[in-house]
């Protein structure tokens, strides 16, 4: 949800399915579009109205942070919603994302602290480890730009915390580049967004049974 400050002006490409069975839709979400309506009215331009008016029935399964871009998928009935939201509970699911994050990060590992609400900056979340809720990202380093000081990171979020991966990586000193709320100087992104895109999703569909695996195209 953008801040009450914020200028909502997003992208206005044409809607980009990239999987789509009897009971799913799947679309490729671009950085800078909410993925359900705000509250203010300025705020309703989003991935699930854009959706809605192609498959009226469409309920969102899961989102992303408007400032993420990548794979987002919808539920085409109500059926197909309660089988999804069973599917995620159960975290059968795979998802991956790639992301540019600040510094020289090596190797692979694991960034397992709690995460909860920051109630005076919200939508900012914080690490608190008495009151927040179980949180983990695995992280594998895929490549590094020295002159830009940045690394290519293969995130996979283990739980679905609000802001997860972008709080992990900042707790482990390389926030994602170009994030607004993370990053101390974001505004130095060799991309003027931030650089985080949901880039796969794997998982066997619960109403057919087939094996789905979907690849996004990679921005950045």
């Amino acid at each position: 949800m953008p801040p009450n400050h914020f200028v909502y002006m997003p992208p206005q490409q044409p809607l980009c399915i990239v999987y789509e069975d009897d009971d799913l839709v799947v679309i490729d979400k671009p950085a800078g579009l909410l993925s359900v309506p705000g509250r203010l009215p300025e705020h309703q331009d989003s991935a699930y109205l854009r959706v809605v008016e192609k498959y009226p029935h469409a309920k969102i399964t899961h989102r992303l942070d408007m400032a993420t871009s990548g794979i987002l998928m919808f539920a085409k009935h109500r059926n197909a919603e309660v089988a999804v939201s069973k599917m995620f509970q159960a975290r059968t699911v795979k998802k991956n994302y790639i992301a540019l994050v600040q510094g020289k990060l090596e190797g692979q590992g694991s960034v397992d602290v709690p995460l909860m609400t920051d109630w005076e900056n919200r939508p900012r979340q914080m690490v608190h480890f008495e009151l927040g809720k179980v949180a983990k990202t695995l992280y594998q380093a895929v490549q590094y730009f020295e002159a830009d000081d940045i690394t290519r990171v293969l995130l996979t979020p283990v739980t679905g915390r609000s802001h997860q991966l972008r709080v992990h990586m900042q707790y482990i000193g390389h926030p994602i580049t170009g994030d607004q709320f993370y990053h101390p100087d974001y505004q130095q992104s060799p991309l003027k967004r931030m650089a985080l895109h949901a880039s796969y999703l794997a998982f066997k569909q619960p109403l057919s049974g087939a094996e789905v695996e979907i690849r996004g195209s990679l921005p950045f």
